[in-house]
């Protein structure tokens, strides 16, 4: 793998860290004299330690006591530009040296001030990652250029940049601006690169993100503390499950399905989480690593006198792990452990991240004040004053959790903000802070769409009301990397000083998403606007995904289970979009902002396509029209061969770079092909029957993409169709598939698809105008 040192390199590290395991047996770990020995003051994260040796206590001087905004740590005179320089050179290689970074640390709220003549801006910044964001205020109202998530319009700006015309001053409006759902890593990818998670963190600080979720290898501090407490390293390895499936592993969801974990593996996996770590302290942002809750294996307190467990019961067909009490004295030596073997690899933070009881938790005779105050008790005593980051969704943060701990070191992350009406987060939480929340996204779906007049309405709303509560916004959708408008409005929610214009941004977004303003472009934004992008609160927060990637049926209405079962904004809306975009400027369609939104839109006109067919079908059947029937059923497989080719001509829509990352992962065939089940399980059947069938999870994190349309999804329907058109043909009741074994055998495979720079196949443009014209043609024949 290119993100890890070469083998050679990775020997003699360990010669290293054995030597330094050593050194620390022989003079006692946590020795301040052996840190500066050692030279491990300052530095990066320390080495991942082998298993069985003592793990090397990090003395850091970046720690959390001296962490700027660390209760007590004083504001820096300066700080170094460096990492935002270099940040800078990756975002715009051939215009960074245009830009001056001025450190200017604040002494309240993180702020940016940008000037400059043509070819010589300068901008000054409270950190390095203000000074990104001051770079990407810039870039959006001066140069009129995008960088987004995913796709830019960089190469359309002029060799010398432009003058701001008058200096110009912003400051954040709230204190927090988190990033990253839980989920995130699973259906985000768990197996890709440092180059990709730092270019994730990159474009987070350019849109003003200040605190970042890292959960990456947040599995070998477990696997090494409860080596402490009576277990085997083999016996962990068929505990932890898989890293598509460790999202909610550490949610205390599951545990085992994807595994077993090689010890290999979870070394290098919690290597690359502290440099991640280390990346985001080096621009003054805040890695916010998973904390200690409790969550332990089976027969934890048979190993452990005086343990107390609580056994969490079923969560979609999977069996919890169990929960130790917090209150029982051997969890303050168990989150003691964990903390210090978090801290060897990932160094300290600020800010932790932890859930209890999330979605169905049982906390049997446990006493959750107490045990709230002793998991922050906990937390404080291995990292002083930090805050503690929860999760608002269904029923939690619950009272008595809120009344065990000091609320002015907690963070509640709001995933409901945009969802629900008649919300009183001040009423709910007691005037607990909390940041104002967007999950628009489930499972990685790529259907276009989210609740924006929503977002500008509350935000400005819940904040100027009394008593107020919101001190920031947490973006949290559960995948990130698929829909770059809400990713950039929501994020300036936190620095534009007056109400956010909802059609102005639109229009202003066109002109800089492709390079410069184009009339064809701003009416397909329009369009965009005012049908996906202005959906409204009530009972959804994401748009509808395809019945393309549905389980086959005729009264299907939708893909995943759990989302929207309709059409959520009017479908010729994206139709019009698509014809719009087709007639940008040509000299405007070489981005890679304007394939990514031709091939997007185009996707999404089919998507949406698929609810007006299916219907048709169904009359079909139920008429015993075979002759219609097949011309319908026709109209599908070539939708569905439409959308697998038109997604195969953007890097962003293609299951082979999924499938070829996991597989990088694994050190012989065997190791190879379990993590690609991992990967395919949680895109078809998720999990194990049980979870599919009985948890409803198959198809969750249905997507279109080139690949997974062509060898799961189109296959499905066909053998669907034939057994119906058997049925019509021989007059009697269609044969049952079982669908589960269908979708297990599609996952269990290791067929190779297009990936990496010579995957994408064909031009977006021709494929996205025929596309435009099949559903003109449809929309005439249904006339």
């Amino acid at each position: 793998m290119t993100n890890f040192p070469p083998r050679r390199r990775r020997r003699a590290q360990l010669r290293r860290r054995v030597a330094f395991a050593a050194l620390v047996a022989l003079l006692g770990a946590g020795s301040p004299a052996l840190a500066d020995v050692a030279g491990v003051r300052g530095r990066a994260p320390a080495p991942v330690p082998e298993a069985g040796a003592p793990a090397p206590v990090r003395n850091d001087a970046r720690g959390a006591a001296a962490q700027p905004g660390a209760p007590g740590a004083p504001r820096p005179r300066t700080f170094d530009t460096g990492p935002a320089r270099a940040a800078l050179g990756r975002l715009l290689p051939r215009h960074a040296t245009q830009f001056t970074l001025v450190p200017e640390p604040a002494t309240g709220a993180d702020t940016f001030t940008v000037s400059g003549r043509a070819g010589a801006i300068t901008v000054r910044g409270s950190t390095g990652a203000t000074l990104l964001t001051g770079v990407g205020w810039y870039l959006q109202h001066v140069a009129g250029a995008d960088i987004g998530w995913p796709g830019d319009s960089i190469g359309m700006l002029p060799a010398r940049l432009p003058a701001v015309p008058a200096p110009v001053t912003r400051s954040a409006l709230v204190p927090h601006r988190y990033a990253l759902n839980d989920t995130d890593d699973g259906y985000s990818g768990a197996y890709r690169t440092f180059e990709q998670r730092r270019r994730q963190i990159d474009l987070l600080a350019l849109h003003g993100i200040n605190e970042v979720f890292v959960q990456v290898g947040a599995e070998y501090p477990y696997y090494r503390a409860l080596q402490g407490f009576g277990y085997s390293a083999a016996e962990l390895r068929e505990w932890i499950p898989g890293p598509g499936h460790q999202s909610w592993w550490l949610l205390q969801n599951l545990s085992g399905f994807g595994g077993p974990v090689s010890e290999r593996l979870m070394r290098e996996r919690a290597e690359l989480g502290g440099r991640i770590a280390e990346q985001l302290r080096g621009l003054g942002m805040t890695p916010v690593l998973p904390g200690c809750f409790g969550t332990v294996p089976p027969g934890f307190a048979a190993r452990n006198p005086g343990a107390s467990t609580v056994a969490q019961g079923d969560w979609a067909g999977f069996d919890r792990p169990d929960w130790l009490d917090p209150s029982s004295p051997v969890f303050g030596k168990l989150a003691a452990a964990y903390y210090a073997e978090q801290r060897a690899v990932f160094g300290d933070s600020t800010m932790y991240r932890m859930s209890p009881l999330h979605e169905g938790g049982t906390a049997g005779t446990v006493d959750v004040k107490a045990a709230a105050g002793a998991v922050q008790s906990a937390l404080h005593a291995a990292h002083p004053g930090a805050m503690w980051a929860v999760l608002g969704w269904q029923d939690s943060p619950k009272a008595e959790l809120l009344a065990g701990v000091d609320t002015s070191k907690l963070l509640v992350l709001d995933g409901l903000s945009d969802r629900y009406n008649r919300l009183d987060r001040e009423t709910r939480w007691g005037g607990v802070p909390y940041a104002m929340g967007t999950i628009y996204n489930f499972g990685g779906h790529t259907t276009i769409g989210a609740n924006t007049s929503v977002w500008i309405d509350r935000f400005g709303s819940w904040r100027a009301k009394s008593g107020s509560a919101l001190k920031g916004i947490a973006y949290l959708p559960e995948a990130t990397g698929t829909n770059p408008a809400a990713f950039d409005l929501f994020t300036d929610l936190a620095w534009e000083p007056g109400p956010i214009d909802q059609r102005k941004w639109f229009a202003d977004f066109a002109g800089r998403r492709y390079g410069r303003p184009d009339k064809e472009a701003a009416a397909a934004w329009e369009e965009l606007r005012t049908g996906p992008y202005s959906t409204s609160s009530g009972l959804w927060s994401e748009s509808q995904d395809s019945l393309f990637t549905a389980r086959p049926a005729l009264t299907a209405v939708g893909a995943a289970y759990w989302s929207p079962q309709s059409m959520r904004y009017p479908a010729d809306s994206v139709r019009r979009a698509l014809d719009h975009l087709l007639k940008v400027d040509p000299k405007l369609r070489g981005s890679s902002a304007y394939r990514f939104d031709l091939v997007d839109t185009a996707r999404q006109a089919l998507a949406n396509h698929s609810r007006v067919l299916l219907p048709k079908i169904k009359a079909a059947y139920e008429a015993k029209d075979l002759v219609r029937f097949r011309e319908l059923t026709a109209q599908w497989r070539d939708g569905e061969r439409q959308l697998d080719v038109v997604t195969g001509s953007d890097p962003n829509f293609l299951l082979g770079n999924w499938l070829s990352a996991a597989r990088s992962w694994g050190a012989d065939e065997a190791e190879q092909d379990r993590y690609e089940y991992d990967a395919r399980s949680i895109l078809s059947v998720w999990g194990r029957r049980s979870t599919s069938e009985g948890g409803f999870l198959h198809d969750y994190a249905n997507r279109e993409w080139a690949g997974l349309i062509g060898e799961l999804y189109a296959p499905r329907w066909a053998a669907y169709f034939e057994t119906l058109e058997e049925s019509l043909v021989r007059r009697a009741a269609p044969r049952e598939i079982d669908w589960h074994a269908f979708e297990d055998d599609w996952a269990r495979r290791t067929t190779r698809h297009p990936s990496g720079a010579n995957g994408p196949k064909g031009d977006p443009y021709t494929l996205a105008t025929s596309i435009a014209a099949a559903l003109k043609s449809s929309a005439g024949a249904a006339r």
